[in-house]
């Protein structure tokens, strides 16, 4: 099997794929995962409440891994009394909903005090199956890692975690007016680092991250890139067939119909969650020095804005609305509910760019989706951003939060619209190659690895 390596910012490898000499040959893979997401259920829509990008990375991982044989079981906190226990998400995929504090009102800054109850849950949820029922425990955000610290060690498996964000890295690079990670988080990710035998980062930039910030071993470090839905974000609708030549806008005139959506508009996208981290003010700022600059363009232009209040945006749930009344640019934005995939293809097909001006992406999936949509992106120059979207190919980087740069960026579409279009299908194949069967597998090949080197440390332990 072949070996993969990404290099470090700080000058030290952190392997991509790391084995110990035969192990391709004798060794096997897991049979069944236990997959924590503590603070967010795998069955929220995205973009609703704490629900974002983590949710469809977990989804979608976890029906890819049971396509190929590993069955994972997700243990996720009981957001109302009517959730049956367990709910069979996919074939081979179950969500276990845990009893952890009130259904309702229990914010994520609350559950670091509901974690042992939540770690009762998952405890009796183990017990009543046979020894062994479980070869591996994958834990998503630090939340879920202190949990599956313990579980891993009580029954004797190896831990995977993956960060998904970092506290010490948002911290760093805080949103203004947005609330610093508080330091009992430092300290559980900390934890979390030392006594996981192995890290999937989702970019090396990731894995230098926690070499950096949390003195991470980078033999522990996996960089396993997360995908996209390939059959569901394309640039036409599943079961319409391949896009011809010249296509593109065609396909976009389409989605636009469908949504009532002007054919002639410029229309720059934000979709996720409203947050401070997330920046969506730094668009509606872009928008109002656009209008400044060409008072013309107000005719044609719309600004949806896709997604619901979350973490510190919940402290000012219409903040954004009333940002835009103040930049007197509220005639030119759409604020709308958060909806399901199939329908945020179709919003990403009829944008003529996605805007993504985050302060912190672990990786930036809506970025990758969108282009997978066949439309570009311009997106700050933060986190796995650079590796999601290719700077002047399938759309532009922006170094800074400045919200002119972010105009003159939407001002080059506003000034030659054929550049959506090939830019768009730059954005399309740039998109190709992050398919999440890729990701399964590479995922599939670090918990072979991870459990290999458990049962030679139990082995030399034991000697």
């Amino acid at each position: 099997m072949s070996q993969y390596v990404s290099r470090l910012g700080s000058g030290r490898v952190a392997p991509r794929l790391r084995f110990p000499s035969g192990l391709a040959g004798g060794h096997r893979k897991p049979r069944r995962v236990a997959m924590l997401s503590v603070h967010t259920s795998p069955l929220h829509q995205p973009g609703t409440g704490d629900a974002g990008g983590m949710n469809v990375y977990i989804v979608e991982l976890a029906e890819r891994l049971a396509a190929i044989g590993i069955e994972v079981e997700i243990f996720t906190r009981a957001t109302t009394g009517a959730l049956p226990p367990v709910v069979e998400l996919a074939p081979g995929v179950l969500v276990r909903h845990v009893d952890a504090g009130p259904y309702e009102g229990l914010a994520k800054e609350e559950l670091p005090a509901q974690l042992c109850a939540f770690t009762h849950g998952v405890m009796q949820a183990w017990a009543g199956q046979r020894p062994g029922y479980y070869d591996l425990v994958h834990s998503h955000y630090w939340l879920s890692g202190q949990v599956g610290w313990l579980a891993a060690q009580r029954w004797g498996v190896p831990l995977v975690h993956a960060m998904h964000t970092m506290a010490k890295v948002k911290n760093a690079a805080l949103a203004q007016g947005d609330t610093p990670e508080p330091a009992a988080r430092v300290i559980g990710e900390t934890q979390i680092v030392h006594a996981a035998d192995r890290l999937i980062a989702n970019t090396a930039g990731e894995a230098d991250e926690l070499v950096r910030f949390y003195e991470a071993d980078p033999a522990a470090v996996a960089v396993v890139h997360p995908g996209v839905n390939l059959d569901r974000f394309r640039p036409v609708p599943r079961g319409s067939g391949p896009l011809h030549p010249g296509g593109a806008a065609t396909a976009r005139a389409a989605a636009r119909a469908r949504l009532g959506l002007p054919q002639d508009a410029l229309i720059p996208l934000f979709a996720g969650r409203i947050q401070p981290l997330k920046a969506p003010d730094v668009l509606l700022r872009a928008v109002a020095v656009l209008l400044e600059r060409d008072p013309s363009l107000r005719s044609r232009i719309l600004v949806p804005v896709v997604g619901g209040p979350s973490g510190s945006g919940l402290a000012k749930p219409e903040g954004l609305q009333k940002l835009a009344a103040r930049l007197g640019i509220a005639d030119v934005v759409r604020f709308q509910p958060p909806v399901g995939q199939d329908l945020l293809a179709d919003w990403f097909r009829a944008a003529s760019v996605l805007v993504m001006p985050s302060y912190n992406e672990s990786f930036g999936l809506v970025a990758i989706e969108a282009q997978a949509a066949g439309t570009p992106v311009v997106a700050a120059a933060v986190g796995g951003l650079p590796v999601a979207v290719r700077d002047g190919v399938s759309g532009f980087l922006i170094p800074g939060h400045e919200p002119e740069a972010y105009a003159r960026a939407l001002s080059r579409f506003a000034d030659s619209p054929e550049l959506v279009d090939r830019m768009g299908a730059a954005a399309a194949e740039h998109a190709q190659s992050f398919g999440w069967d890729t990701a399964a597998s590479a995922t599939a090949d670090v918990y072979t690895a991870a459990m290999c080197d458990h049962r030679r440390r139990a082995r030399s332990h034991r000697g």
